[in-house]
């Protein structure tokens, strides 16, 4: 029923006009501004990643076999020796976890692929393996009904060290046409693109190209701005990739860039409240760098009414990134930490349920397969996801909309610690201050909670009660609520 409904939403979203940057002009008033923020609604593509909420990162390498977390761009391919690899596996896990979408490290910071490209010989095709891994996991994702993504890092240190690399080796930008035919091995999607770009970015588009054309479906490609070291003032011609990306894969959504940004740390912490809609000093459709942002608070009325006019008013989920170990590669299963599945349910229900999206990291063993302290932990975090949040305790109740809120009477009095409430975001993002209030001789409020957007998971000590209402205390225009439920979630 919920991806019923997610698909009703999608195409009411499609149906309607959908502005996911609005400008403010330097004449507008405190009212035209909040007014123009109410407009400012998600792309098809970024309510569906809201929608699934919950995906994988798989961090898989010559890493996982040396032991680091960064490479050196100089490791031997021979490292990566795994005795097979159990794509399968993993998205069963996955799967158990609730997960919707499976994003790949096809290429970390040390330049090694895990698809046999044309474009480098530094990768699993000169490696003991020698098996393409992007094919293996995107083949057992469509199996699985899981969608596939990958990271592709801009950063890439073989690039970098090796003595023809192409990174920050000077040259000049000119007319190139995308993909470079390679004798051999011709692709089969016929697109071809003009871009004038230096060596390292035809490089990279090169691999974009085979990347979305080889593999399937792709639903969300992933950019950071880490980087081990710099070299020869290399810039990346983001504005040339975009181009590519939306040619070939249109319903995909671009983390790092304009469709989804970063939360701000990597620690599974999560703001008070996670405003999807950003101001940004320029248009972000022509910005070729996008900078993080880390401020505790992003997109609030305070925020938006003293931003520095003119500015682009944009929509721009927060996806927040974490590891169920210490480290992103998997190291050892003696002292390497792993995250306990109740503090994987606390994170889930703060970021999933707090206007951003969970992206969290279970990097294989070496033996090629998701280690049994991981798995534990993510059949445990789905379990617990479907015992607390499958019964909804205000399934029959009576629904009555007063001047003072929204009421629900219900036969019996049920217990219950979750309020979950969603906005119609093909309405915008409203509402910025909401109570909630249980029956008990009189109205009592037992808690608050500030933004909902897509969803908001309001926590707090277990209530026994047949009423409750929902009051909104502050709005940018009148509140279009979509859903409302009310669950128990029973700690062990």
């Amino acid at each position: 029923m919920r991806r019923f409904l997610a698909i009703i939403s999608i195409l009411a979203l499609s149906a309607c006009t959908v502005r996911h940057t609005i400008k403010v002009e330097p004449g507008d008033t405190e009212a035209q501004v909040i007014a123009k923020a109410v407009k400012v609604t998600p792309t098809p593509a970024q309510l569906h990643a809201l929608e699934n909420g919950f995906e994988a990162f798989v961090h898989f390498g010559p890493n996982t076999f040396t032991g680091v977390e960064w490479g050196s761009g100089i490791e031997d391919p021979a490292v990566f020796a795994p005795q097979c690899i159990d794509t399968d596996q993993w998205c069963e896990c996955f799967k158990a976890a609730g997960m919707k979408r499976v994003i790949l490290t096809a290429k970390h910071h040390d330049g090694f692929v895990l698809w046999p490209s044309r474009y480098t010989e530094h990768g699993v095709a000169s490696s003991p393996f020698k098996k393409d891994v992007v094919k293996a996991l995107s083949a057992s994702c469509a199996k699985y009904g899981l969608e596939f993504g990958f990271y592709l890092s801009p950063a890439d240190l073989y690039q970098m060290e090796s003595p023809e690399g192409l990174y920050g080796n000077g040259s000049a930008a000119t007319l190139r046409t995308i993909p470079r035919p390679v004798e051999g091995r011709p692709f089969s999607n016929s697109t071809t693109f003009e871009f004038e770009v230096d060596d390292y970015n035809e490089y990279f588009l090169n691999q974009l190209f085979e990347l979305l054309t080889e593999y399937g479906p792709i639903s969300e490609l992933w950019f950071d701005g880490a980087h081990p070291k710099h070299k020869g003032g290399q810039l990346y011609n983001y504005l040339a990739w975009k181009e590519l990306i939306h040619t070939l894969a249109p319903g995909a959504v671009v983390f790092g860039k304009e469709d989804l940004r970063w939360c701000g740390n990597e620690a599974g912490e999560t703001r008070g409240a996670e405003w999807n809609i950003i101001p940004y000093a320029k248009d972000p459709a022509g910005l070729n760098m996008f900078d993080d942002l880390t401020d505790a608070d992003l997109g609030s009325r305070d925020v938006l009414l003293n931003h520095e006019k003119p500015f682009w008013l944009h929509y721009q989920p927060a996806e927040t990134d974490v590891s169920i170990r210490d480290g992103w590669f998997w190291r050892n299963d003696d002292e390497q930490a792993v995250r306990s599945a109740a503090n994987v349910f606390d994170i889930w229900e703060r970021s999933t349920g707090g206007n951003s999206i969970l992206l969290l990291n279970v990097p294989p063993c070496a033996d090629g397969r998701i280690s049994p302290r991981d798995s534990s932990v993510l059949a445990d975090v789905g379990s617990m996801i479907r015992d607390s949040y499958s019964n909804d305790l205000l399934e029959g109740a009576r629904r009555r909309n007063t001047r003072d809120g929204i009421v629900f009477r219900l036969p019996l009095a049920v217990r219950f610690n979750r309020l979950l409430l969603e906005e119609d975001l093909s309405k915008g993002e409203r509402v910025e201050e909401f109570a909630l209030d249980v029956w008990a001789d009189g109205w009592q409020e037992v808690a608050r909670g500030t933004n909902i957007g897509h969803r908001r998971i309001l926590r707090f000590p277990e209530q026994n009660a047949a009423a409750i209402r929902v009051r909104v205390l502050q709005s940018r225009a009148k509140p279009h609520l979509s859903r409302i439920s009310a669950y128990n979630h029973e700690t062990i």
